[in-house]
């Protein structure tokens, strides 16, 4: 019996731009849609529909038992990557063959129906994995516990509120014993507690020894849970290797040299109206760009934008990240509750946001600055989780005269103080 639980050979997916999802004509529309596609072909010109492949031209195997991290930018194609292997979708080429039940958390509620009650939606999706009753119900208390929604699980799903939704959704596909367990990054969505459950509950699965594919933002989590990692940028598999030297060529991809970051207009996806990223840079006192900075120095970190209307709310976010995906900080420009109230609302216009790191703060290594452009609790515009890259030198740090390697990412100057208490030692004994 072979050991390969995932086999995906040349597998590539193709979407049309603009596409209407199906819906039911009546007969005057779809005549009318059929004469119009007669009449784009006796024109017989050479244009064709826009289309995009989402992926394209990959190839790995995921053995039985193996736990798979799976990376990439928003867009990169991660998510269309499990939802042909869930067979939610189809390929437009190649094949993916997969051995055994595949248990997958793609959103919030995915193959739940929201008029049944949450207990009709434990043994729905349990029926869809191919589960006899039976199974279901040894599981069924354990799955209720762990999202602890005991008082309701007998009210309509419907009635949920996310967070009620996610829990449950994630108990079900993690406890019906699925050969495959396929997550998607909807853990962001919960609170921490909750995410460490989660997080726990696949460190078991694994052990277990079924086999679970991973995709997640937080490098972190990746680096605990996976083995082997592979790294996808824009449809297409760049790197495939074991999960320390992937993040590594991750959190370095694509990023410049000159501590500055220009956001090209394809790389800006259309729902980032109305903002609009221009360019994120590392910058000296004197306003110079920097790839490396001296930890004993101030620097700052800069986002130019444009608005193309007003905005309301608007915050701008830096996350400081190290390379291993450890997160050091995360400040917003409205922090401060009189910027909060001066800048409510932003008019239509350009903008530069930014922050002034202080001297003394992080440990030498390498770091990554992620942005993010939102409204709180009501709409992200913008986000890029590894927008850029620099290096900070330890050069003439306190503490340099021991050339050991100090642990962590800060390097803080603390107060200390030394004193000699002999004397009352000498007085007690008197």
């Amino acid at each position: 019996m072979s050991s390969t639980a995932i086999r995906v050979e040349n597998l590539g997916k193709q979407y049309r731009i603009g596409e209407r999802l199906s819906t039911y004509n009546t007969l005057r529309e779809t005549l009318s849609e059929r004469l119009k596609i007669a009449k784009r072909e006796n024109k017989k010109a050479d244009i064709l529909p826009e289309t995009i492949w989402a992926l394209r031209g990959l190839n790995f195997k995921v053995e039985q038992g193996q736990v798979l991290g799976v990376i990439g930018r928003n867009g990169a194609g991660k998510s269309t990557l499990l939802k042909i292997l869930s067979r939610v979708t189809e390929p437009t080429e190649g094949i993916a063959e997969i051995h055994g039940r595949v248990g997958s958390l793609l959103e919030v509620g995915t193959g739940f129906h929201p008029e049944l009650t949450g207990r009709e939606n434990i043994y729905l999706n349990g029926a869809i994995l191919g589960m006899r009753r039976s199974e279901i119900e040894s599981k069924f208390e354990e799955i209720v516990s762990f999202a602890e929604v005991e008082k309701f699980i007998d009210t309509p799903v419907k009635r949920y509120s996310s967070g009620m939704y996610l829990r449950l959704a994630f108990a079900v596909a993690a406890h019906l014993e699925p050969e495959i367990l396929v997550v998607d990054e909807v853990l962001a969505v919960g609170d921490a507690e909750f995410q460490r459950k989660c997080l726990g509950k696949m460190s078991d699965v694994a052990r277990e020894g079924r086999t679970v594919m991973f995709v997640s933002h937080n490098m972190s989590a990746i680096l605990r849970l996976t083995e082997e990692t592979l790294v996808i940028d824009k449809g297409r598999l760049l790197l495939g290797a074991p999960t320390p030297e992937a993040v590594d060529f991750y959190l370095s991809r694509g990023l410049t040299e000159e501590g500055q970051r220009v956001w090209l207009e394809n790389e800006i996806p259309d729902q980032t109206a109305p903002f609009r990223p221009i360019a994120l840079r590392i910058l000296d006192k004197r306003g110079n760009l920097l790839n490396t900075v001296r930890s004993v120095e101030p620097f700052f970190i800069e986002l130019e934008y444009e608005l193309s209307k007003s905005i309301k709310g608007l915050r701008i976010g830096f996350y400081m990240i190290t390379s291993r995906g450890e997160f050091v900080f995360t400040t917003f420009d409205t922090d401060d509750p009189g910027k909060f109230e001066k800048y409510s609302s932003r008019k239509k216009g350009f903008y530069v946001s930014q922050c002034r790191i202080p001297g003394n703060l992080l440990n030498g290594g390498r770091y990554v600055v992620g942005v993010n452009a939102s409204s709180y609790r009501i709409r992200t515009y913008f986000h890029d989780e590894q927008a850029l890259a620099f290096n900070v030198d330890i050069s003439g740090a306190m503490g340099t005269q021991w050339p050991e390697t100090r642990l962590g990412p800060v390097r803080p100057i603390l107060n200390w103080e030394i004193k000699n208490i002999e004397n009352a030692y000498k007085q007690q004994k008197i």
